[in-house]
């Protein structure tokens, strides 16, 4: 396309529906999906099926009274951990592989407990450092520790 060109449509949102995640699918990889009461659940990568332009997309999790609207979604292994962040500043870090793993038309099964008035607001896959990085970080503290004793 042109440098004046306006790029194609990606999706058509109705009235009140905003995007709240965009990914690159990967058929190894599952997708987290959370709401903002706390629910969440795991489904295959391979459970959406593919759409063309300017679809209304397909169910990833039912929003309900229960449940919420919908906070956020990641992609995710059995080896991963997340964070989930609520309004009202409560973090809590758990692994993916504690999470059900359900199909994209459920509701999800409870992910955090949240008080009164609070809501969950953010999700996040949380990436370790390799091992060869934290390694050689231990030994650049040491160097350092024994050119400052001397």
């Amino acid at each position: 396309m042109g440098r004046t060109a306006r790029g194609v449509r990606g999706i058509r949102l109705g009235a009140g529906q905003r995007m709240v995640s965009l990914m690159v699918a990967d058929d190894d990889k599952q997708v987290l999906t959370v709401s903002e009461n706390g629910y969440g659940k795991r489904t295959k990568s391979s459970d959406f099926p593919l759409r063309g332009r300017g679809g209304q997309g397909v169910i990833g999790i039912q929003a309900s009274d229960r449940n919420g609207a919908v906070v956020g979604s990641v992609q995710v292994t059995d080896a991963d951990e997340i964070m989930l962040i609520s309004s009202k500043g409560t973090m809590v870090r758990t692994r993916v592989d504690e999470v059900s793993v359900q199909g994209r038309n459920t509701q999800g099964v409870r992910l955090i407990r949240l008080k009164e008035g609070e809501k969950l607001v953010g999700l996040e896959r949380v990436d370790e450092p390799a091992e060869e990085f934290v390694e050689e970080l231990n030994s650049e503290q040491s160097e350092n520790d024994e050119n400052n004793a001397d």
